[in-house]
């Protein structure tokens, strides 16, 4: 049974970190576009590899871009539940 359980946490793990390979392409104006490596989609921007704090782990670049200046997926604030009885 603990072997079972061990094989599908390693297979959710695994899924989970996965990244997604992009191809070359060629731009509308003539720029080619070598083929790179992303980070998974997902509904934030703080875990992407151009984040400011994060490092692409296959170029050792440093992130350069604010999360919070990005134009899709903010975080959504929440408000504490405040209780009325």
């Amino acid at each position: 049974m603990k072997f079972i359980f061990a094989i599908l946490a390693l297979s959710i793990s695994t899924a989970a970190l996965a990244d997604t390979h992009v191809k070359g392409y060629t731009k509308s104006d003539g720029t080619y576009v070598e083929p790179y490596t992303k980070s998974s989609p997902n509904s934030t921007t703080y875990d992407n590899y151009s984040t400011k704090g994060n490092t692409n782990p296959y170029t050792g670049q440093q992130g350069t871009q604010n999360p919070e200046s990005s134009n899709q997926y903010q975080p959504i604030k929440m408000e504490p539940y405040k209780y009325k009885p």
